[in-house]
């Protein structure tokens, strides 16, 4: 009857919080949180800091995070500074966005640790597959 779409929690620009922070539903970072965080929803605003790592279901980043972030859907907007590996089923960058890191799916979260089973039985590390400048196909393009 009454569709009440909840609000999210802001941490208001000049705010900082040091510990972790965990809640049930949508953040909205304005200041800075020195601490891992966890929840549903978070929206890091252009002024907004995050030293540490973040976890959720949607993530949109548009200030800095120095942390690891691990969602099932990240954007990296124009503003975003992030240094740090970020998992996710997708993700999204914006030109402008400065990313540092490693970009990780969250089925396969270190090729390193792949093994596959050798013909004796014992399994073996993957080699890494190395593609040189000169194995690139030759296209040539006509021009008029």
């Amino acid at each position: 009857m009454f569709a009440s779409k909840a609000k999210p929690t802001v941490i208001a620009e000049g705010l900082r919080i040091i510990g972790n922070v965990s809640a049930d539903g949508a953040i909205q970072v304005n200041g800075q949180i020195d601490g891992d965080l966890n929840c549903t929803s978070i929206t890091v605003s252009p002024s907004a800091l995050i030293n540490g790592a973040v976890k959720a279901q949607r993530v949109v980043i548009n200030g800095k995070v120095e942390g690891p972030i691990n969602g099932a859907d990240v954007v990296l907007k124009s503003h975003a500074f992030v240094t740090g590996d970020i998992q996710a089923q997708s993700l999204s960058i914006e030109r402008g966005a400065h990313f540092e890191g490693r970009s990780l799916r969250p089925d396969v979260t270190n090729l390193r640790q792949l093994e596959t089973p050798a013909s004796n039985g014992q399994g073996q590390r993957a080699q890494p597959v190395v593609f040189k400048k000169e194995d690139e196909p030759k296209t040539k393009v006509a021009r008029a």
